[in-house]
């Protein structure tokens, strides 16, 4: 008994450790769409340049995704973790003494290239580490990352209220990152080094089933970051407050949370995601429609499905990705290569709907346009049987 507790609490702590550590990997985008109002009355920008906030570091994470796990095979996944908070530490500080787009832009870059080195090396430590419980860490891990994004959006127009000031309620954030730090340096002992059991230099670039689940992960994840960019507009253009605008998208983020930590759960009765996958995509396809037809009634229905639906798709494309394969470096580097092709798609989104917004008047047609995404995801969920994996990615 007391051998199980001892191997039980570092697992504990670890487990911790990472929910700390994906508390930072969303703020520094989730907090800009609420106060976007407020910093285009300070700095000029247009749409299109404001979704360069949202995209250039969507962007970033995915170029980065490629060089995360040989950097972290190199410095060791303790050092690479304390390295990509600190980047996005000051990255999120320095925004208190911003003066222009550029800068604001340039601290959104830098916050990606940090949440990149992270989001490359977590899915291979969680399923090495925790290998009987891969689903339900995956949807703790992810929906902590929710959980960031949930905090930020709802609480940068309140801490924005109460100083007066943008710069503050966007460089706040900072402070998860000292956090996290803290927890993740206690804990060293227990961090576990991955096996090195995979083939050195293995390029997934060939496989057609890694490019499927790479643009199905995409297509998904641009999904998150359009809402995440412009709901909060969206509403405020229909004569929302700021801070109840950002309140919609904190409700919004807080269901990706409830569905992050529910969804796998339940998928993990089966190792046919499939079903799951398919009612997600349609919780999705409902809540645009209902944006686009009844944005006024109903109003927290419609974020209601979008949070249902983005919340479970997000750990569930990852999950799949992992089943693909048993060991966990390898399944490590898919999911890293996964992550850098669907990132830099999914990063296209937010400048889309801001062209879009800004040659028609409005973000409807970017809507339809995600909707029809989705229906075209229901479609590539009827390849992933779990019978025929080990054909696809030997």
């Amino acid at each position: 008994m007391e051998n199980v507790r001892a191997t039980a609490r570092p697992a504990l702590w670890l487990m911790v450790s990472i929910i700390l550590v994906a508390l930072n990997l969303r703020p520094s985008m989730a907090a800009v769409g609420p106060l976007l109002s407020a910093i285009r009355g300070d700095i000029p920008l247009s749409f299109s340049l404001a979704s360069l906030l949202t995209m250039l570091p969507v962007m970033a994470m995915g170029l980065a995704m490629f060089f995360g796990i040989g950097i972290s095979q190199r410095l060791g996944e303790q050092r690479t973790v304390v390295l990509s908070l600190l980047i996005i530490g000051l990255a999120t500080a320095s925004r208190l003494f911003l003066g222009s787009a550029a800068e604001l832009i340039v601290s959104a870059i830098a916050a990606g290239v940090g949440i990149a080195l992270i989001q490359a090396l977590m899915p291979a430590l969680i399923k090495s580490r925790f290998s009987d419980n891969v689903a339900v860490c995956m949807g703790l891990y992810v929906t902590s990352i929710m959980g960031g994004a949930a905090i930020a959006a709802s609480f940068a127009p309140l801490v924005m209220t109460h100083t007066g000031s943008w710069r503050t309620s966007l460089a706040i954030w900072a402070a998860l990152a000292v956090l996290a730090l803290l927890f993740w340096t206690a804990q060293r002992k227990t961090t576990l080094t991955l096996p090195a059991q995979a083939r050195r230099g293995e390029s997934f670039f060939a496989n057609s089933r890694a490019w499927l689940l790479a643009i199905f992960f995409g297509l998904g994840t641009a999904s998150y970051t359009c809402v995440l960019a412009w709901l909060a507009p969206y509403y405020v253009e229909k004569g929302w407050s700021e801070q109840n605008a950002g309140l919609l998208l904190g409700f919004l983020t807080a269901m990706e949370v409830i569905s992050g930590l529910l969804t796998p759960a339940i998928a993990n009765r089966s190792r046919d995601r499939r079903l799951v996958l398919v009612v997600l995509l349609g919780l999705i396809m409902a809540g645009f429609c209902g944006l686009i037809l009844s944005p006024q009634h109903l109003s927290l229905l419609w974020p209601c499905l979008l949070g249902l639906g983005i919340g479970g798709l997000f750990p569930m494309s990852l999950i799949v990705s992992l089943d693909h394969l048993d060991n966990p470096q390898r399944a490590g580097r898919l999911t890293a290569f996964v992550q850098g092709i669907g990132y830099l798609i999914a990063g296209l989104s937010p400048l889309i709907a801001g062209l879009i917004r800004d040659q028609l008047g409005s973000f409807e047609w970017a809507w339809w346009s995600l909707t029809g995404v989705m229906a075209l995801m229901i479609v590539m969920v009827l390849r992933f049987d779990p019978r025929h994996y080990a054909k696809h990615i030997h």
